[in-house]
């Protein structure tokens, strides 16, 4: 059976033009493969049926490998009883039907509204820079903008006397974002005590500035978000993508429709903000773990 293996190793180099690294790691896994059956006393790849190989990848689960690790040797499976059937070493593709598992869904970090809570509460507003830096995350977490989104808000984006915003989003797609009191008063007092500071009599059309004067960046704003996660005492890995994603999971905890989720995160797909339904059913389990005194 290695006859097979190499022989469908060289065929990946040669006639499929794959790389080295590649073509190792389809032969360690079909080794793999042909170890399992030997074990098994299997005497030929020909003798293998749907049954066997069901068989291999719930032993490889039991051998702890993760998902992705089942994913790739169901990948490398087919690739090779495919070659098999080709080349008329074989008549029945034992692969046809099995399916591949599905990849784990790794779902966004979120923070507590504890920790939204200290992370606004990090930047010391007796400072210019602070009481801007204060604004900026009130922004982020009250509207789940994208960085993208905030770098490029204008003040002519700022509608705060009708407890409004607006943003053009992926695909210069306009939309209308309610802003809440909290975060309005922070952009007042900015747009009051210092951004005329940091302007120094010149002009932006950019709500939010740094020292000179210009817009900020999104990597300012990230190192900024990384101070303050530090400040806060935050262990988590904490982007500005993490507030848009708090922000969508706790207005859905507190009873938000997801279309009207969709819609606030500019989302074409409602598939895409499913995945917060998913974050806040995960959360509630571990809430209700942690409190009920039957859990």
């Amino acid at each position: 059976m290695m006859t097979a293996v190499a022989d469908f190793g060289h065929y990946l180099t040669v006639e499929q033009g794959l790389a080295e690294n590649s073509v190792k790691s389809y032969v360690q896994e079909l080794t793999t493969f042909t170890h399992y059956l030997q074990s098994r006393t299997v005497a030929t790849f020909a003798t293998v049926d749907r049954l066997t190989v069901l068989a291999y990848l719930n032993h490889l689960t039991e051998q702890g490998k993760s998902r992705n690790s089942v994913i790739h040797a169901v990948s490398a499976l087919r690739k090779f009883y495919r070659y098999l059937v080709q080349t008329h070493q074989l008549a029945v593709n034992p692969m046809a039907n099995v399916a591949a598992p599905k990849h784990a869904q790794h779902l966004p970090a979120v923070l507590t509204v504890a920790e939204v809570d200290r992370l606004l509460a990090a930047p010391d507003t007796a400072k210019k820079l602070g009481l801007r830096d204060r604004a900026l995350l009130e922004v982020l977490y009250a509207t789940g903008l994208r960085v993208s989104e905030l770098v490029h808000l204008k003040l002519a984006d700022l509608h705060l006397e009708m407890g409004l915003i607006q943003t053009l989003g992926k695909g210069d797609k306009e939309r209308i974002i309610p802003i809440g009191d909290v975060a309005g008063d922070w952009i007042n007092r900015y747009l009051q005590q210092v951004r005329p500071q940091l302007l120094k009599q010149r002009t932006s059309p950019y709500l939010f500035l740094n020292a000179h004067g210009s817009g900020l960046s999104r990597q300012a704003i990230w190192q900024k978000i990384k101070q303050y996660v530090r400040v806060a005492g935050i262990k988590k890995d904490v982007t500005p993508h993490t507030l848009r994603h708090s922000f969508a999971t706790h207005i859905l905890e507190n009873g938000a429709d997801l279309r009207v989720v969709q819609e606030l995160l500019g989302h074409a797909d409602i598939t895409t903000t499913q995945i917060y339904t998913h974050i806040s059913k995960q959360r509630l389990v571990k809430v209700y773990d942690q409190y009920h005194p039957r859990a």
